[in-house]
C-alpha cells in the first residue's frame, strides 16, 4: 500500500503559527553540519545561525529528514544525531522520497532545502555558498542541483557567492540563463566565498535589507517564480587572498580526481582538505560567512514581512 503525503513532512509549531500569520521565517541548510564542517564545528554552526536568526527577529526553520520525516525546525536532540551518526544521508532534491521511504537520516543541502521550502511555503533561507558547474563540466556535465531549485523557487537565498572549486564563469552563465536575479550585498563583484571579491562583475547592488526585501517582492509581484540570488561578500577580517587559497583548491581537485570522487562527494572532500591545507582558516571564514549570511537573510525576511 502506497504511503500518502500527511505526515511525511512536520513543521514545529512555532514555525507554523509564524507562516500562518506571515511573520518571517529563514531556512537553514544541515548538509553543513553532517557533511561541510568537522564535528563539532558543524553543530555550533547550526546553532549559531539559529541564534543570530532569532536575534535579526525572524524564526529559524532548521530543515532534515528525521527517521523517514521531513522536518522543518529541529530540536536540539535531532541536531547532535545529524552532527554524530555514523551515517547520514545527504539529501538534495532528487533523494527526499527516497530518504522518507527508507527511514534514514538525512542532512539537506541547498537545493534539498529549497524543494522543502517550495512545499512549506518558506521565502527565505541562508547558506555558506551554492553550488553551481563544477570545473571541467565539458566532460563530466557536472551542474549542481542547486541551480535548478532555485530556477523554479520562489526563495531568497542569501550566500557568499559560489563555493571558488567551481567554474564561476559557467556558474553565473546558468544563474542568467536561468533569469535569476543576482544581488550583490554592498558589492559590485561576485564574492567566491573566501574571497570577498572577483573579476567577475555584479549588475545589481543592494546596500540594505530593506531594499533587498523591495526587489524580491516585486519580482514575484511580476508572477516570477524565480528565486533571488543575494551575494553577501565574506566579512574582511576573516576572508582569505586568492594567491593562498586557489593553489589549495586545485591541489585539493586533484587528489578528489586521483581518489575517484565523483558528484556530491567532490564538494566535502575539497572543503575538509582546505581546512587542512589552511591550517583552519579556511574553516574560521567558512563559519564566520554562513553565521553571517543566516542574520543577513533574517534581516530581509523581517522587511519583508514588516508591516
Amino acid at each position: 500500500m502506497t504511503r500518502g503525503f500527511t505526515g511525511l513532512l512536520r513543521l514545529a509549531p512555532e514555525i507554523e503559527r509564524a507562516l500562518i500569520r506571515s511573520q518571517p521565517v529563514v531556512a537553514l541548510e544541515t548538509s553543513l553540519v553532517a557533511h561541510g564542517l568537522p564535528h563539532p564545528h558543524g553543530l555550533e554552526t547550526a546553532r549559531r545561525c539559529e541564534q543570530r536568526v532569532l536575534e535579526a527577529g525572524a524564526i529559524p526553520a532548521t530543515l532534515g529528514v528525521i527517521d523517514g520525516i521531513v522536518r522543518v525546525g529541529l530540536g536540539e536532540d535531532e541536531l547532535e544525531r545529524l552532527a554524530t551518526a555514523d551515517h547520514v544521508r545527504k539529501v538534495g532534491p532528487r533523494d527526499l522520497a527516497a530518504c522518507v521511504i527508507s527511514g534514514e537520516l538525512g542532512a539537506c543541502t541547498v537545493g534539498g532545502s529549497l524543494a522543502v521550502c517550495r512545499i512549506a511555503g518558506i521565502h527565505f533561507m541562508a547558506t555558506g555558498g551554492i553550488g553551481g558547474v563544477h570545473r571541467g563540466w565539458s566532460q563530466s556535465r557536472d551542474v549542481s542541483a542547486d541551480l535548478y531549485e532555485i530556477a523554479i523557487a520562489p526563495v531568497c537565498v542569501v550566500c557568499s557567492g559560489a563555493k571558488s572549486l567551481l567554474d564561476v564563469r559557467a556558474t553565473l552563465e546558468e544563474i542568467e540563463t536561468n533569469a535569476i536575479p543576482l544581488v550583490g550585498y554592498r558589492t559590485d563583484s561576485f564574492p567566491l566565498f573566501y574571497q570577498r571579491t572577483s573579476e567577475h562583475p555584479i549588475g545589481d547592488r543592494a546596500d540594505d535589507p530593506a531594499t533587498v526585501a523591495a526587489l524580491a517582492a516585486t519580482h514575484w509581484g511580476f508572477a516570477r517564480d524565480t528565486g533571488v540570488i543575494v551575494a553577501n561578500p565574506v566579512a574582511e577580517e576573516a576572508s582569505l587572498p586568492a594567491s593562498l587559497i586557489e593553489p589549495m583548491i586545485e591541489q585539493a581537485l586533484d587528489e578528489a580526481e586521483a581518489a575517484g570522487t565523483r558528484g556530491g562527494d567532490v564538494t566535502p572532500f575539497v572543503l575538509a582538505r582546505l581546512h587542512q591545507l589552511s591550517e583552519g582558516r579556511s574553516l574560521a571564514a567558512n563559519r564566520r560567512l554562513i553565521e553571517d549570511n543566516a542574520a543577513l537573510a533574517a534581516e530581509i525576511a523581517a522587511c519583508y514581512y514588516a508591516d
